[in-house]
């Protein structure tokens, strides 16, 4: 089922040019352009955005979630302190 056949685009076209003019078609064409470049970009930015933040997540771990034990050499440092004080 195609919508879209050769005679309805010509259709289209004539009505185009015959409510804005020959004249106006070259500017509607560069800002639909410049439009479509800025639409473009932005969707870019969101996209490099949304994948920066989701790299950031995977590298840092949320707090909380890893517990960490007293070292080795922080309880003997603790324990030769108090020997020495004796």
């Amino acid at each position: 089922m195609n919508l879209f056949k050769p005679s309805h685009i010509i259709f289209l076209l004539i009505v185009v040019i015959l409510l804005f003019g020959y004249r106006k078609l070259p500017d509607i064409a560069r800002s639909v352009g410049q439009s479509m470049k800025v639409f473009k970009k932005e969707v870019k930015e969101l996209r490099d955005d949304d994948s920066k933040d989701s790299q950031a997540q995977i590298q840092q771990p949320q707090e909380g979630t890893y517990y960490t034990e007293p070292t080795q050499s922080g309880q003997t440092a603790q324990s030769a302190e108090g020997s020495s004080q004796k």
